[in-house]
């Protein structure tokens, strides 16, 4: 898949999940978003350990272990600022400001998980690089829609017209393309930073998502 492909993909899923939000019944919009989070986590855990953690390990990189570790800790941090919305915790209170402090630190999440997508990341597993890759990416969309519905849902409880909520959640959908820009234009290598050690915390990071 095309790096265009993807970054179309990645803010259509984003504007699906927010459309969706206005389809949903107030009584049963709690019940949709558990069960999205429970089928990507699902999927998120799957794809972890039937593709990104055997490739990341085939590459034979040394303490990769800490950065998987280190991923867990950023984004059990991220979620302290986040409330916990990347699982679906919802706490809504009408009327309330814009949540900055969320939209910061999903948007670092979503730059972080975007940069691998663009690097080239052949000496893991150079027979499995394009499998690599189209892996990270589901994993990363179907990560992204009960994201965006949660989002939707708390932006549309503020104070915000609808219109400006619907700016800031496609302000959030482009974040994860600008992190595969940003691998694609200044690859990690040339800076100094290991591509294994960026995977092993997005790696980190899905687990943390997908088992709490």
């Amino acid at each position: 898949m095309s790096p265009i492909a993807m970054v179309i993909v990645l803010i259509a899923v984003v504007a699906a999940g927010g459309g969706f939000v206005h389809f949903l019944q107030a009584n049963n919009k709690s019940q949709f978003i558990k069960l999205a989070l429970a089928f990507s986590g699902g999927f998120l855990l799957a794809i972890v350990f039937e593709h990104l953690l055997p490739e990341l390990y085939a590459g034979n990189t040394s303490n990769i272990g800490i950065y998987i570790l280190a991923g867990f800790l950023i984004q059990l941090i991220m979620e302290y600022f986040s409330g916990g919305i990347e699982h679906g915790h919802i706490h809504v209170h009408k009327g309330q400001s814009m949540p900055w402090a969320l939209f910061i630190s999903l948007s670092l999440h979503s730059i972080i998980e975007g940069i691998p997508l663009g690097n080239d990341v052949e000496h893991l597993h150079q027979l499995h690089d394009h499998d690599h890759k189209l892996s990270l990416f589901w994993g990363i969309v179907f990560h992204q829609v009960p994201v965006a519905i949660a989002l939707m849902t708390l932006l549309l409880s503020t104070s915000l017209r609808k219109s400006t909520a619907w700016f800031v959640l496609l302000l959030f959908g482009i974040m994860t393309p600008i992190g595969l820009l940003i691998g694609l234009k200044v690859p990690l290598e040339d800076t100094g930073i290991s591509v294994p050690a960026v995977l092993g915390v997005v790696i980190g990071m899905f687990l943390h998502i997908s088992t709490t």
